[in-house]
């Protein structure tokens, strides 16, 4: 089977992708848009291998990394999913309470990819929480189809419950500072938003590519924010002039960064959307500001 590159890949075929990964198409109707696309040497199968998370090559920071005690936990989500798990990593030998981060998934549960980010983040000198809204429901199935099923089974609003009840878990954790952030990618970035709204003492939120709140839950933000969005990806980015006004009026502190000639999902190192050096110099930008924000004034 002929391997692709990004460069022979239609726009369009990304664009499809994206209907298909927000469930805007069923996958039967995915693959029958995608043989249209299916020309002379590239086929089919090789499309839809293409398009598929390759999860196994794409592991940054592995799981027994000696820089890091990593280790699964569940915490108490009354309001939400009741118990959850997530994956807590943090640096060994620390010599004092870290900073704490909340990692948020997409809309398929607590994957490889999203595990691999909260391992990356704690790295980088931080204590973080990747919880798995799917917990509820078995947890995350390993299979991102799978997951996408299984997430629509939930609300954003109770699940949004289960990432509210994290960030008082990590705050309250033994070996953390007392000031948490939050790091989500598309659901999770809407979850990210929203944690600003909810969670007055939120120290910092970076949302990437992510749902912005109503006109009225964007006024109740305090929270500083690090924005980061595609500049390819109209669905998301439509909504960020009206939040960016409110933000705006309400002098809350915030930059927005849109990368050029990127698709949504471009800091996911798994599928063909990502791009490296909007996804290296977009996570540079985190760490930095969650350096900044998440320490005792």
């Amino acid at each position: 089977m002929k391997k692709l590159t990004k460069a022979e890949i239609s726009q369009e075929v990304f664009d499809l992708y994206d209907d298909y990964a927000h469930n805007k198409i069923e996958r039967r109707q995915f693959i029958e848009k995608l043989s249209v696309f299916a020309v002379g040497s590239i086929t089919l199968p090789s499309l839809l291998s293409f398009m598929t998370p390759n999860y196994i090559d794409s592991i940054t920071v592995k799981s027994d990394d000696p820089r890091l005690k990593s280790e699964f936990i569940t915490y108490e989500s009354p309001k939400g999913g009741g118990n959850i798990k997530g994956l807590l990593s943090q640096p060994t030998g620390a010599k004092k309470k870290l900073p704490g981060i909340i990692v948020v998934h997409e809309n398929r549960g607590l994957n490889p990819y999203i595990e691999d980010v909260g391992r990356r983040t704690a790295v980088e000198g931080f204590i973080t929480l990747a919880p798995d809204a799917l917990s509820p429901l078995g947890g995350y199935p390993g299979n991102d189809d799978a997951g996408r099923e299984l997430q629509k089974k939930r609300t954003r609003e109770e699940m949004l419950e289960d990432f509210i009840a994290a960030y008082e878990f990590l705050r309250s954790h033994k070996d953390c500072n007392g000031y948490v952030g939050v790091v989500g990618f598309c659901f999770g970035g809407w979850i990210a938003n929203m944690m600003a709204v909810k969670i007055p003492t939120l120290a910092a939120a970076v949302p990437y590519y992510g749902g912005q709140p109503t006109a009225e839950d964007a006024e109740k933000i305090t929270t500083p924010l690090l924005l980061q969005y595609a500049s390819l990806d109209t669905r998301v980015n439509e909504g960020w002039p009206a939040f960016e006004a409110i933000l705006k009026k309400n002098k809350v502190e915030h930059t927005a960064y849109f990368y050029e000639g990127v698709n949504h999902g471009f800091h996911n190192n798994t599928t063909p959307r990502y791009d490296e050096k909007s996804a290296t110099l977009s996570w540079t930008r985190t760490i930095h500001f969650f350096k900044e924000k998440l320490k005792k004034k």
